[in-house]
């Protein structure tokens, strides 16, 4: 029994690199001030790959319209700091909770087909919001954008300035915070309980494990998540725009889930940490034909990792049965 308790609880334990990690994230605006704004950028989209890996790597729902939630939050966060009140950390939690309770609405729409009709069902909610928020220029300025988005200092403290310091750090104590509660509850029952879903919906259904429900949960709380970056993003670039919408921002988090791996929360970090680089290295050197070389370098991942990439679980689980002498 304490061989199995020992083996249970050793994922949920945090490792001696870990804190480094974190603080040499929240020393890099320092040291490297004038890479302050990347460091931002990474921290946003990092916290965006953690969501969309809530409901890919930890229940299997497969989506293309995780930017529905990214884009509402982001004009909610901004709409209110315009029309509200100028408060960054209020708005944050606006721009989540609006995020969170779109999530609750749209929970439905995965619970049921496969995983291609859940692919076009995210797809067109997506697409759905991109219009709405085109056709209602009078509030959220239509193609032109949400502009003119100005806020107060954080917590009454800490000014926006110009070399972006303050918005790393603000967005990197957020992408903190949520990654903290985000482990926490996939280590918890609740998320072991999503990784049976994952495995075999059937098998858990058949065991007693409401799937309908824990699916829907895991989607909102995961929308909440991904409206927190939309909001980080609005609040630290001062304005939101028709693109916070589109396909390309969800398949840019798909990818640095594929290069980070799904199913640990530090993927979607990684992953973000890498694409971001590349962008800006490669776009610097050749910036008509960056996706290009980012293109094959996916490619050349994908061919040599394979199943260890995209579903790192499985290969963790063969990896356990081999040593084991057990076949699978």
């Amino acid at each position: 029994m304490d061989a199995m308790q020992h083996s249970l609880l050793t994922p949920s334990r945090y490792k001696i690199w870990e804190p480094l990690l974190w603080l040499a994230a929240f020393a890099a605006p320092w040291v490297l001030p004038g890479h302050a704004l990347i460091v931002n950028e990474i921290a946003i989209v990092a916290l965006f790959a953690l969501s969309l890996d809530l409901v890919l790597g930890y229940a299997g729902v497969v989506s293309l319209g995780h930017a529905a939630f990214f884009g509402f939050g982001a004009y909610a966060a901004a709409l209110f700091a315009k029309l509200v009140m100028p408060d960054p950390v209020t708005g944050l939690i606006v721009g989540m909770a609006a995020a969170t309770v779109l999530g609750a609405l749209c929970s439905f729409t995965i619970l049921r087909g496969t995983d291609l009709t859940r692919l076009m069902v995210t797809l067109g909610m997506a697409l759905i919001l991109l219009e709405l928020a085109n056709k209602l220029d009078w509030l959220t300025g239509g193609s032109d954008g949400l502009q003119g988005v100005v806020l107060g200092p954080v917590l009454g403290r800490f000014e926006f300035d110009l070399m972006g310091q303050t918005a790393a750090w603000y967005s990197l104590a957020v992408l903190l915070l949520l990654f903290v509660l985000a482990r926490r509850l996939v280590h918890s029952p609740f998320g072991a309980t999503l990784k049976a879903v994952r495995d075999n919906p059937l098998r858990a259904m058949a065991i007693g494990i409401a799937v309908h429900r824990r699916l829907a949960v895991i989607y909102t709380l995961a929308a909440g998540v991904a409206g927190a970056a939309g909001a980080l993003l609005a609040q630290t670039s001062g304005f939101a725009s028709l693109d916070l919408f589109a396909l390309d921002r969800s398949a840019d988090v798909m990818l640095m889930l594929v290069i980070g791996g799904v199913g640990w929360l530090y993927g979607g970090v990684l992953g973000a940490v890498v694409f971001k680089l590349l962008h800006d290295v490669i776009s610097s050197i050749t910036p008509q034909y960056w996706t290009f070389w980012i293109g094959l370098f996916l490619v050349v991942l994908v061919l040599v990792g394979r199943d260890r990439l995209l579903r790192p679980w499985s290969w963790f689980g063969a990896n356990k049965a081999r040593a084991s002498g057990v076949s699978t």
